[in-house]
């Protein structure tokens, strides 16, 4: 099957059949509980989160470049769409879920645009610090969220701000029969032990236990059978009616904006997904394909009611430990979701929400980025300063805010560091110390000249930063009678470099000092050329080599 149309679908074979069931099907029992809990999360319901795992999971699958790769509604995906979902509501209670739904399919857009630029290896491309800043910030907004459904309440409106300025009356109010089953829920996910694990995924332990509890021994202040416990309730077993894509021009910025963070955000979380996928699996996947399939895979979700998603790291490793190898596995998966919804919705109706808030919590805790949060201080302090920032704004403030503003300090800061280190390979010299490195003939011509002809030599990448460094360097001009600028070792020459030292040289020349420029690469000789640099000198000074130049510069002075 692969061989067909290699260029269209993702790596679909069946010399691996069992092992792409198991894998599938496998996916499939853990996926139900996360969708479940991240549909409710997100306040579109169960149905669009089962129907999220199914069309993301079957397109991504079907179209992406990653054959183990399992998609699905994911926590970071859900925070962002609980708050696009709760924007759009509260402010058009009719037309706000079609909106919401809009900005998935734009989300995909932007992602299989993303895809078809090539961007794919550059979407990564992030300090690690604000990596772990944004996802933490997430796995803490995720748990917040939580905590009203936990305590047998729906989410505080207002979001992070609203639910932690009612954290005190919903503890004073908590309803001690969801507390409880929460309880549970987090002891079952904390507590199973690994040998059970290998045997049932203890997400869908908690999940059964939890509703049977509720519908038993826990059944509510009331005593009632069902009124005491919140509960998924009913939802359309069938297949999803077509959402036709509805926009207001006055909200139409912000539904873009909300359409590329979703996406971006998608496109992060799938790719490094299969960067972990492609080291069990000891494959190489194709990055951009694969987000031209996650993009199609949010395009059918939101065109069907579904939530976002992007790669699951966790469905992805249970998939590949179960025997998964190709795509065959995903589209099982989605397969095996789609009939569960088709039939089993009177059950899963009566699954408690405090359960799935449980299920979700626990989420949140494992994405928060324990393991360097407890030793980024000791790595970088500036580090973890920007992971600290990142944490504060991603929670408090704007998921773009805190994104746009972590990676300029880190590259700032970044970009000061390279600058001072390329910086020091920027030297003016006029005698042949042990340090320069040069031959030993250059040299003795260098002290030949005695301290009359200057050697400006750079190294490695000359970027904007090093511009402060050439016109520091050049000061020393004044006291030589010849300049020989050495561009040999400069691998890359920046806009702003080659200004400096378009300067540098046009200031020599003024001066009535005898310039050479020599060594310039193909590449660095393009850009001094663009700048017509070259039309300040004769030939005869540009086209020779370091050692001609030195020995012109000191017959020169003779």
């Amino acid at each position: 099957m692969t061989a067909s149309l290699p260029k269209v679908f993702n790596q679909i074979s069946s010399r691996n059949l069992k092992g792409d069931l198991f894998g599938g099907v496998t996916a499939a029992v853990i996926a139900l509980p996360m969708a479940l809990a991240f549909g409710v999360a997100s306040g579109a319901g169960a149905a669009a989160g089962l129907w999220g795992a199914v069309l993301v999971g079957l397109f991504a699958a079907l179209f992406g470049g990653t054959p183990t790769l399992i998609s699905e509604p994911t926590g970071p995906m859900t925070v962002v769409m609980t708050a696009v979902i709760a924007s759009f509501t509260a402010s058009y209670p009719e037309k706000g879920l079609a909106m919401a739904f809009t900005v998935v399919m734009l989300a995909g857009v932007f992602q299989i645009i993303f895809g078809l630029l090539k961007l794919g290896r550059y979407v990564t491309q992030m300090p690690y610090t604000v990596i772990s800043g944004f996802m933490s910030g997430i796995g803490i907004i995720l748990i917040i969220l939580q905590i009203g459904p936990f305590l047998g309440y729906a989410i505080p409106k207002g979001g992070v701000m609203g639910t932690l300025t009612a954290v005190p009356q919903l503890v004073g109010t908590a309803r001690l029969p969801e507390v409880l089953l929460g309880a549970i829920t987090l002891a079952i996910l904390w507590l199973t032990p690994a040998a059970v694990k290998k045997v049932a995924p203890p997400q869908l332990i908690a999940l059964i236990l939890g509703t049977v509890l509720s519908l038993t021994l826990i059944t509510g202040e009331t005593g009632a059978e069902l009124e005491g416990i919140r509960r998924i309730g009913e939802f359309a077993s069938g297949f999803p009616s077509l959402q036709v894509p509805y926009f207001e021009l006055g909200e139409l910025r912000l539904m873009f904006i909300d359409a590329a963070v979703l996406g971006m955000l998608g496109c992060i979380d799938a790719l490094l997904t299969a960067v972990i996928s492609d080291s069990l699996t000891r494959t190489e996947s194709d990055s951009n394909k694969e987000l031209i399939g996650q993009g199609l895979g949010n395009l059918a979700s939101g065109l069907f009611g579904g939530i976002a998603g992007a790669g699951a790291t966790m469905g992805t490793v249970v998939n590949i430990q179960a025997g998964g190898r190709t795509a065959l596995s995903g589209i099982s998966r989605a397969l095996v979701l789609m009939l569960v919804i088709l039939v089993g919705g009177p059950l899963a109706a009566q699954i408690p929400q405090a359960v799935l808030a449980g299920i979700a919590l626990k989420v949140g805790v494992d994405i928060v980025d324990w393991g360097f949060l407890k030793r980024a201080h000791r790595i970088s302090i500036k580090g973890a300063v920007i992971m600290y920032l990142v944490i504060g704004l991603t929670v408090l403030v704007d998921l773009i805010a805190a994104v746009g503003i972590g990676i300029f300090i880190a590259n700032i800061l970044t970009i000061d560091r390279l600058s001072s280190l390329q910086g020091m390979r920027v030297k003016a010299i006029s005698t042949g110390d042990d340090d320069l490195d040069i031959p030993a003939e250059e040299k003795a011509l260098l002290d030949q000249g005695d301290g009359q002809v200057l050697l400006f030599q750079l190294n490695g990448a000359m970027i904007f930063g090093v511009a402060k460094a050439i016109s520091r360097e050049h000061n020393a001009i004044a006291d030589c009678q010849a300049v020989v600028f050495d561009l040999s070792e400069v691998s890359h020459l920046g806009v702003t470099a080659a200004l400096a030292l378009e300067n540098a040289v046009e200031e020599a020349v003024e001066k009535g000092r005898t310039v050479f420029v020599v060594g310039a690469s193909d590449r660095t000789r393009r850009r001094l050329e663009q700048l017509r640099m070259y039309e300040l000198l004769p030939p005869e000074h540009t086209e020779i080599g370091r050692r001609e130049a030195l020995e012109r510069a000191v017959a020169g002075l003779a």
